[in-house]
């Protein structure tokens, strides 16, 4: 269920990747841990951030990752919960981690349209051009001309760049 993930910064364009590296099989865990997993990724689903708070203090993994490489962060992203967003990025959960599919935390945020959460990762270091489609990608496909002016991107509106 946990999946661990590695840094590879050898690329050519020396940017930091991801890659999400699943475990052998989940089979060889516990089936207490496999629910308690289960329960953690619910309450980032549901913004439960009290109580994943106590957990990430007892010393569950910040990056703690389920069988589809979505981490704690993406799940609660996703869903608009951003005091639970919040409180994983200070316990220094990785804004760039990519899921099994190669979506970011970010892109999938801008895709539901929570606008509180795409700012504060985007403030808390998020890439912008990281999966696939991007954080970008997803703002012109929506027409979300106010992040992308927050991503620094400038958009040709009527034959004029936009200011």
């Amino acid at each position: 269920m946990a999946a661990l993930h590695s840094h590879d910064t050898t690329d050519s364009t020396q940017k930091e990747t991801h890659q999400i590296n699943a475990p052998p099989s989940t089979l060889d865990l516990p089936p207490a841990v496999l629910d308690l997993a289960a329960k953690l990724f619910d309450l980032a689903r549901s913004g439960s951030t009290d109580l994943l708070s106590q957990y990430l203090a007892a010393g569950v993994p910040k990056d703690l990752t389920n069988a589809s490489g979505d981490t704690l962060l993406m799940l609660a992203s996703y869903n608009g919960n951003a005091e639970t967003a919040k409180v994983l990025l200070e316990a220094g959960a990785d804004p760039n981690i990519l899921n099994g599919r190669g979506q970011s935390v970010i892109a999938g945020a801008v895709f539901k349209g929570w606008d509180e959460v795409v700012r504060m990762l985007y403030e808390k270091g998020a890439d912008v051009d990281l999966g696939h489609p991007n954080a970008v990608d997803c703002a012109r496909m929506f027409g979300k001309q106010e992040w992308l002016r927050l991503f620094g991107v400038e958009e040709e509106v009527h034959g004029m760049a936009e200011h």
